[in-house]
């Protein structure tokens, strides 16, 4: 391979891994959004088990971070590895 393929690869490389760590970032704000949303309007609904329907949200937004967390460490990863 020439040089000028290797340099074009890696910033291919470059630019999938920043779109990857964007895509990971933009869907956990909408993941969260939406469990934001559920849950209030499950509140609404019923005020009375309010307590079990916020420590299920916390829950649930958790693990959608962490997921969204994971593709943003990857994505940089192809970026600079």
């Amino acid at each position: 391979m020439s040089v000028l393929n290797t340099i074009l690869l890696d910033g291919i490389a470059n630019a999938g891994g920043a779109f990857g760590a964007g895509i990971a970032a933009l869907g956990a704000g909408v993941g969260v959004g939406q469990i934001g949303k559920g849950a209030l309007e499950a509140m609404a609904r019923q005020p009375e088990i309010l307590n079990d329907i916020r420590s299920n949200m916390i829950l649930a937004a958790a693990l959608v971070e962490g997921v969204a967390l994971f593709g943003v460490i990857v994505g940089l990863l192809a970026m600079f590895l």
